[in-house]
Formats: structure tokens, C-alpha cells, sequence
């Protein structure tokens, strides 16, 4: 039976996937985005556009900070579930400014959190990342391993809303789900993450800035498998429970390059910097118990999932074809 899916973040890269998978199931979808200038709002706009000419898709503009606003939507829609993906991205902007990290995340899913609760919402969904395990020595990272030490802001903020999910989880009896994601990729992924920011430098022939020595691993994860978890959570997911959203296998930033030039045909060119604060040599997802419970079973290895980033920045929904037309 179709159902009503508020989505904060709707109109940001996985959240805008999502809601159209939503709406392509038969579901309704109220997206609610505050379109903060993180990175370029009309890219988000573009985003939602064709969402918004259907009659399946709600879009509220807000922030997730504004008690009444939310409180409204819940009233005025009444969705059967939440899907939470708003938030401050990323490690290093967050030491900028941990303050600002800090206020959106956290007050922003303590208001979410409560404002589900007191409209007799269950059924709970949150994004949390993969860099809550910090700079964890034991590989593969499980959903057990003690994440009592982030080593960026960012990754305090959402350590932070997973206990806040439990104790409303605990206290209510709602259904949380909190969803530890490994480095998303695909198309619409943010300007300033590394596979974006790498194809548009290949693409003008300008060097790609590396840190460190090259060794930092990372499980790289496509969209669409990412998505296939989301959706697989929201359904069967019940009491509180920690999924772990990722390959399952690591890739270095030298061998990404290496791949990176061979999905755009072009001969990478980089310039070595010094390793940035905050950053963690490697992430590695355990997803066995995400295989169990919810049938999690990621599809697109890193060769595929590259040349379809490259299609769609190339493409005519791209930013390729929005410089052309600059």
C-alpha cells in the first residue's frame, strides 16, 4: 500500500535519488529543504525540477531548526514515515565552523525527533556516515565497534544523533533506523566531493590536488545501492537498529585516480599536498548484518559506477552541459 514519506534533504544529492525512487514506487513524497547555499542552490532546484511538475511530490522550503514549521508539515501532511538526510555535510568545513555542524545537526534532528513523536510518527529513517568510526584500527568496520572517538566535528554531530535516535527509541518505541553511509557516489553527488571535484578538473585539464601519500582508502558505494538500503530500511527495519551502508571494499586514492582516468579517457595529472586534519586513513564497511536483515546487496563495482557518473556529467542533465550554457 502506497504510504506518505517526508524526506528532509529532498532536494540534496541522495535525498532527491530517493524521493524520485519514492515517488516511482507509488509513494508520496513531501521533501522538505531549507536550499542552504553550502554549495550552489540552483544545483539543487535542478534537482528536484522535474520532481516538483508531478503531483506526487510536495515541496516545502524550511529549515529543520524551525519548531513550527516542522510541527506544520507533520499536521498538514501526516506521513507515515521519516526519511532524514538534512544536515551540515562534510569533515573538513565543519573544523571551519563546528558551531554551525553542531546547530543543524543536532538541534535539527532533536527537533525532528520530537516534533515525530508528539504526531504519533513511528517509523524513523536517519542518515548517519561512516566517519563516526574515526581513525578505527579494526577493518571491516562493524556496527558494534566503539565509536566513543570522531576525529572531525562533522562526525561528532552525527555520533551525536544516533544516540538521540536510540533515546527516543527507547523511550517511544519508535522504529529508528540509523544508516551509517560509505562515501556515496554518483550522479548529482556535491561539487567539492572528490570524484566530482576530480572529473571536472579532468575535464578542464587541470591537475588533481591529492593529500597525504596517496594510501588513504575509502569504500567507495553507488547511489543506487545506497538507495536500495535506504528503501530496504524504511520497510523492514523495526525497533532501533545501526545499518552499515557500503561495498564492502576498499579502493586507494592512487587506484581511484588510475580509474578515474580510465572512465574519462583522460591521463591524470596531480599535485601532492599535506594530509588535512579530520580526514581518516580508511573506511570499510561490514555490511553482514545489513545482508541478514534487510537483504542489502550493493551491485554497481567501482568501474561501472564510474562511467555512469562521467555519462551523466557529460550528459545533458550534467554539469557539463550547464557550463555550455553559461
Amino acid at each position: 500500500m502506497a504510504s506518505t514519506i517526508l524526506v528532509t534533504g529532498a532536494a540534496g544529492f541522495i535525498g532527491s535519488h530517493l524521493s524520485e525512487r519514492l515517488v516511482q514506487r507509488g509513494d508520496r513524497v513531501v521533501g522538505l529543504d531549507s536550499f542552504h547555499p553550502y554549495y550552489e542552490p540552483a544545483i539543487k532546484r535542478r534537482n528536484v525540477a522535474g520532481l516538483s511538475r508531478g503531483g506526487s511530490f510536495a515541496l516545502v522550503e524550511g529549515d529543520i531548526r524551525d519548531r513550527e514549521l516542522v510541527a506544520r508539515v507533520l499536521r498538514e501532511h501526516r506521513p507515515d514515515a521519516l526519511v532524514h538526510l538534512a544536515a551540515m555535510a562534510g569533515v573538513r568545513p565543519s573544523l571551519a565552523d563546528p558551531v554551525l555542524y553542531h546547530d543543524v545537526n543536532c538541534t535539527g534532528t532533536a527537533v525532528l525527533l520530537a516534533a515525530a513523536q508528539q504526531a504519533g510518527l513511528r517509523r524513523f529513517v536517519f542518515g548517519s556516515s561512516s566517519s563516526v568510526y574515526g581513525g578505527n584500527a579494526k577493518v571491516p568496520f562493524h556496527e558494534d565497534d566503539d565509536v566513543s572517538f570522531p576525529v572531525s566535528p562533522y562526525a561528532a554531530t552525527k555520533r551525536a544523533n544516533e544516540l538521540a535516535c536510540h533515546v527516543f527509541a527507547h523511550l517511544y518505541g519508535m522504529d529508528i533506523a540509523c544508516l551509517r553511509f560509505f562515501t556515496v557516489y554518483g550522479p548529482r553527488q556535491r561539487p567539492e566531493m572528490a570524484i566530482h571535484k576530480f572529473v571536472r578538473l579532468l575535464e578542464r585539464g587541470e591537475k588533481l590536488p591529492l593529500y597525504g601519500d596517496g594510501l588513504s582508502e575509502r569504500d567507495y558505494t553507488y547511489v543506487d545501492d545506497i538507495l536500495d538500503g535506504v528503501v530496504k530500511a524504511l520497510d523492514r527495519s523495526r525497533g532501533y537498529r545501526i545499518y552499515n551502508l557500503g561495498e564492502s571494499r576498499t579502493v586507494s586514492l592512487k587506484e581511484l585516480v588510475s580509474a578515474l582516468g580510465r572512465a574519462t579517457g583522460r591521463e591524470p595529472g596531480v599535485e601532492w599536498q599535506p594530509a588535512q586534519p579530520g580526514d581518516v586513513p580508511r573506511t570499510f564497511a561490514d555490511i553482514g548484518r545489513a545482508r541478514a536483515e534487510l537483504g542489502y546487496d550493493p551491485r554497481v563495482g567501482l568501474d561501472e559506477g564510474l562511467a555512469r557518473f562521467v555519462a551523466w556529467y557529460r550528459g545533458p542533465e550534467g554539469p557539463a552541459a550547464a557550463d555550455r550554457a553559461r
